[in-house]
């Protein structure tokens, strides 16, 4: 291994790492902003630069490989003001209005201007004027605040293999956007929301629903109920002190109610009923050879990337609606009239690790018979800041149970958070249906979190059943790729546009670490294997929902409510 130095001090690193690296293990932190880990570097911003001994410039770290008696200096006097000029540069052409910007709290270049002791400005200029972006019904784009590094570029090129961004113009009139600079609403975005996770400044925002969901509340005339996603459960405590992977379901149900919702549910219900009707259509596809593999349909962001890039699969995908939109639907069926609710006065919210949900909510495919199933998403985010504006503590309320008649629900319905949780649910419920028998073993190891691809093999009545599960549109591109040139082994996928899932959602609160998105996932197993309830077509709420509304899975009733169609979209590249 080699030995170098670092500020006078000599460490080991290891074969093949950049500077950046290898002062980071041994706790040095160099100031970055293009810089994303497992990406390729880019050398950028120029943030990052230090002094090597040898080298007359300052060199990127990020960029710059280690070798066998290296010596460098990460703040010196030459460095640090390199830095200093590079952040007031960019602050010269960024707006003044930090006191109202969505990212007032967590900015890194404002966080890097106060470290780097930046106080006035020295260099002025003519700011450019730019058009902000707020056709889409997810995300919104300031370029005015943007400032070139790069990362939403990269993310949703390398990660997700969507490539809506890039950069657009040349010199100083270089600006970040989609083909043409035409608007995100027409271009080929799925709003994942992964660029919204990376970007330093306030340039990507979701578009927030906080002040409807505010006047609903205060409207008297209007019933308001909401639902909050298994994801955000194990999220959210995070933000208030808790341990990561926290299970705050229950202290979410309280803080909910003292906001004002009349309802409150939890979407692992949905879950529950999302699996009884997938699994049944996958049972009826492989009895009566339908189109296979049969994708999952649970993930917005992944329905319209097929749509758009992969139309000639859109009878693979699963016709079920996912498990946000059933739960909406039913709750102003006939059912919730049952359960003394007025649908007609009902005002539906919904909470989620996601900001292609906002999307979703606003698709007309599904809406039930012209009514939206959802009025308003709230992301992860926006749920933080609205009980904080409340003066709500997560970790001073009691936990309370969700609402009947929707509030039971199995630990199966939970594992949707992450990534095989949709497959490894619907694996456990279509052993049943086909067998009357409860499977060897609930747990499906092969398909629970990991990098890549993931497949198993599932012998069932006799039929060996091919899965495979894939998080990242990135890594769904490839798998589609092997479908597309002939393979016929799998018969059910599941993709999540997210990489690893909706733990790791675009909605989620910002900068988690690797070791927070594991104490997550290992929770959310941690649950499952804990619980008393374990299966979808074990959940007796369920049950009884289809002998006292729906009848039968894929039958009149759950089509109407619970399943939709799609259909290819054109978008400009």
């Amino acid at each position: 291994m080699p030995t170098i130095s670092i500020n006078e001090h000599e460490v080991e690193a290891r074969e093949g790492e950049t500077v950046l690296d290898a002062c980071e293990r041994h706790g040095v932190r160099i100031p970055t902003l293009c810089h994303l880990k497992h990406l390729t570097p880019t050398g950028a911003c120029r943030l990052c630069v230090v002094e090597v001994e040898g080298q007359r410039a300052l060199v990127p770290s990020c960029a710059w490989p280690v070798a066998d008696g290296m010596k460098v200096r990460t703040h010196s006097a030459r460095a640090i003001e390199a830095r200093r000029v590079v952040v007031e540069l960019l602050l010269a052409n960024h707006p003044d209005e930090c006191l109202y910007c969505n990212r007032n709290t967590d900015c890194d270049l404002r966080g890097l201007a106060a470290e780097l002791g930046v106080q006035g400005r020295r260099f002025f200029g003519a700011k450019l004027e730019r058009k902000k972006d707020a056709g889409s019904p997810a995300i919104i784009r300031d370029p005015a605040k943007c400032i070139l590094c790069g990362r939403c570029v990269r993310v949703c090129e390398e990660v997700q293999g969507v490539g809506c961004l890039d950069f657009i113009g040349r010199g100083s009139a270089t600006t970040v956007g989609p083909a043409l600079d035409q608007g995100l609403n027409v271009s080929s975005c799925v709003n994942c929301g992964q660029c919204l996770l990376v970007c330093p400044t306030g340039a990507l925002s979701e578009h927030t629903a906080t002040p409807t969901v505010l006047a609903a509340l205060a409207d008297p005339e209007r019933t308001v109920v909401v639902q909050h996603a298994p994801a955000v459960a194990l999220t959210l405590g995070e933000e208030f002190g808790l341990k990561p992977g926290a299970d705050v379901a229950g202290l979410l149900n309280a803080a909910l109610r003292r906001l004002g919702f009349a309802r409150v549910y939890e979407t692992a219900f949905a879950a529950d009923l999302t699996v009884m009707e997938e699994a049944s259509e996958l049972v009826k596809r492989l009895r009566e050879d339908g189109p296979l593999p049969m994708f999952t349909s649970c993930s917005p962001g992944w329905i319209k990337y097929v749509e758009q890039s992969y139309p000639e699969y859109i009878p693979n995908l699963s016709t079920c609606k996912s498990p946000q939109m059933m739960l909406g639907a039913l709750l102003k069926s006939p059912r919730a009239a049952m359960a003394g609710l007025d649908p007609g006065r009902l005002f539906s919210v919904s909470i989620m690790p996601c900001v292609a949900k906002k999307f979703e909510a606003a698709r007309p495919e599904l809406h039930t018979e012209g009514v939206p199933d959802v009025d308003a998403v709230l992301t992860t985010r926006e749920l933080v800041g609205l009980l904080r504006q409340r003066g709500l503590d997560l970790a001073r309320l009691a936990p309370e149970p969700a609402d009947d008649p929707f509030g039971t629900r199995s630990t199966a319905g939970r594992l949707f958070a992450g990534s095989g949780g949709v497959m490894e649910s619907a694996l456990r419920t279509a052993h049943w249906l086909l067998t009357g028998q409860e499977p060897p073993e609930l747990r499906v190891q092969a398909v629970r979190a990991g990098d890549g691809v993931r497949e198993c093999r599932v012998l069932v009545a006799g039929l060996e059943l091919g899965a495979a599960v894939v998080s990242g549109l990135g890594q769904a591109k490839a798998l589609l790729a092997q479908v597309r040139a002939g393979r016929r082994d799998l018969h059910f996928i599941e993709v999540m546009t997210c990489p690893g899932g909706c733990l790791n959602g675009g909605g989620q609160v910002r900068a988690a670490s690797a070791e927070s998105l594991r104490a997550r996932q290992q929770a959310l197993y941690a649950l499952d294997r804990d619980g008393a309830l374990r299966t979808a077509h074990g959940n007796e709420s369920i049950r009884r929902l289809y002998d006292e509304f729906l009848g039968a899975p894929l039958g009149e009733a759950s089509h109407r409510y619970l399943h939709t169609h799609y259909a290819p979209r054109e978008v400009v590249r």
